[in-house]
């Protein structure tokens, strides 16, 4: 009586099916025990559901994880280690990561390893590429929703920004992805993927004092990753034979 009355309920409430699925499933001794193991069910559906949800919405045009990165590509600072990144330590300070190489060295792979691991711990996750971020902050605004906009990637724990410098910004998306990184500040976590060093990011966004200002916010906490290696497309491809 219990199981299908807990089922009517989920149905008339509109409840998760998980609800009405697990109460035919669940054995237990007592109706307390029951019920306790039910919700703990249901709570453990939810995150699962809320953890699925987290990365669908992260914008990753394709899943990758740490399980097929090779660390022996990246040179990374003598004060961290796989491991750190892995834990997701540099969210815990708001540190930021600049990952630095060639076309293809696997800079992308290890920044949407690093979004999938923190999308599985419940933390929300933007994933734009650079030029996409900027067209859409551009749209927002002729709309009258830049504010609108703004908030929303500001509820997210950690910005990644992909093929940093690839394409060239007039001065209003220079100044509006600036805007981006002055909110971030302190605040949250950004990862940049970049073929361009920094000497060369005046280039970039045109305005050499905006340029200066959003390198030294970047920049304040901050771990420099290098990506020394040849593009491994090129390497795999039928041209390298």
């Amino acid at each position: 009586m219990l199981t299908l009355a807990i089922a009517k309920y989920s149905k008339e409430l509109r409840l998760s099916r998980n609800i009405a699925d697990m109460s035919t499933r669940i054995q237990a001794g007592s109706h307390q025990e029951y019920l306790l193991k039910l919700l703990q069910s249901e709570l453990q559906h939810r995150d699962v559901a809320r953890k699925e949800k987290l990365l669908k919405n992260a914008g990753f045009y394709a899943i990758k994880t740490f399980e097929t990165f090779l660390f022996d590509e990246v040179t990374l600072p003598s004060s961290i280690d796989e491991q750190y990144l892995k834990r997701l330590e540099f969210m815990d300070s708001k540190t930021n990561l600049v990952m630095y190489g060639n076309v293809g060295t696997g800079k992308t792979h290890l920044s949407i390893a690093i979004g999938v691991e923190a999308c599985k711990k419940g933390l929300d996750v933007k994933f734009f590429r650079t030029s996409t971020l900027v067209n859409k902050l551009a749209e927002a605004k002729n709309r009258g929703a830049l504010s609108v906009f703004i908030k929303q990637l500001n509820k997210a724990d950690l910005l990644i920004c992909d093929e940093w410098g690839y394409v060239p910004l007039d001065r209003t998306g220079a100044q509006l992805l600036f805007e981006v990184i002055s909110e971030c500040y302190e605040k949250k976590s950004i990862i940049i993927n970049t073929n361009i060093e920094f000497s060369r990011w005046v280039n970039v966004f045109y305005d050499e004092q905006m340029t200066g200002a959003m390198i030294d916010r970047i920049l304040h906490h901050c771990h420099l990753l290098m990506f020394p290696g040849q593009s491994n497309r090129m390497r795999e491809s039928s041209l390298s034979q």
